[in-house]
């Protein structure tokens, strides 16, 4: 009765495993590359601190989609693990990943606080929103979690899991494991950035509700409303993702030492559900944008069916064009 009972939330965890990282691959990677089109089209988006940070994110969530959900969506779907084929890839896969959501992680904060500034009425404030601070904030981003996640290709490697007895990419030191379960897990990609982000959002979103007392220009009026609304609900829908993941992440330990297989059966289906809906935070973003602001539809329409429509059209002029014959 128990062996029946585990094979069926076994099964469970494999087609959620399928459709839930399906879905977000689907629709994720179009989203992510339709959002970096917009932002780089576009001289407003071009030019603003924010928008600098959520081009940043829209790239690097392109990233995270393909090594996290696609990895499982090929494990789930087709038995096929490239981590345990591959040590290189094992260890390359972690690292990029991790670097990846910790950069991502970093400039949402970034983003907000930016935000915050530039629409606070204080001019001293104000000026800490310029585009050369963000290069320089967002290259020592960079740098700073490519060096730090270099603890994990070190740690990570091909090993015999013992709870499922089969080989697995995973930690081997019992010390950095504690860490990355106790610490990194639950404090740097989860608690954190979600405080921060939710704190300085709302912040921005309070400085936006005023701004019309003041006096800016009407573009620049639009903007911040547009970007600080479009902030404000991707912060919530990234804590809610974010937080499934953190509450079982706190659960693990305590669970995985049952000696009970239902239970362990149940845990890993429930482990499942919620790395998934992780990979929603990096997936939705774009139609996050879509729903919430007008502007944003406005823009997108203009980049899709003006500038890519003239472009294409250049280039097929430029293609027919025949040389004269000498």
């Amino acid at each position: 009765m128990a062996s029946t009972s585990t094979s069926s939330f076994d099964y469970a965890s494999q087609q959620v495993a399928i459709y839930l990282n399906g879905f977000n691959l689907i629709i994720g990677i179009p989203g992510g590359f339709l959002n970096i089109l917009v932002f780089l089209s576009l001289k407003t988006f071009r030019e603003n601190t924010c928008s600098f940070y959520l081009i940043i994110v829209s790239c690097l969530n392109v990233g995270q989609l393909l090594l996290g959900a696609l990895s499982r969506f090929v494990i789930s779907g087709f038995s096929i693990d490239w981590t345990i084929m591959s040590r290189p890839y094992c260890k390359l896969r972690i690292y990029l990943f991790q670097t990846f959501s910790l950069i991502t992680l970093t400039c949402m904060c970034l983003a907000t606080i930016d935000q915050y500034f530039a629409t606070c009425k204080r001019v001293r404030w104000q000026k800490w929103s310029n585009i050369t601070t963000t290069r320089y904030l967002t290259a020592i981003t960079i740098i700073f979690w490519s060096i730090f996640s270099i603890l994990y290709p070190i740690y990570y490697d091909i090993v015999l899991s013992l709870t499922t007895n089969k080989l697995s990419c995973m930690n081997t030191n019992p010390t950095f494991d504690r860490y990355n379960t106790n610490f990194h897990q639950i404090i740097m990609q989860g608690f954190l950035p979600n405080f921060l982000t939710a704190l300085f959002g709302i912040l921005a979103y309070y400085n936006t509700k005023n701004i019309a007392y003041r006096i800016v220009p009407l573009v620049r009026r639009e903007l911040d409303k547009q970007l600080t609304s479009m902030l404000l609900v991707q912060v919530i829908f990234n804590t809610f993702s974010l937080l499934c993941y953190n509450i079982v992440s706190i659960m693990g330990p305590y669970i995985n030492t049952s000696k009970d297989p239902v239970v362990l059966a149940k845990f890993r289906l429930v482990q499942i559900i919620s790395y998934s809906i992780y990979y929603f935070y990096p997936a939705c973003p774009f139609y996050i944008y879509v729903c919430v602001s007008e502007r944003f539809r406005r823009q997108l329409t203009y980049v899709l069916f003006v500038k890519v429509f003239k472009h294409c059209k250049r280039l097929q002029l430029a293609a027919n064009e025949v040389e004269p014959q000498p």
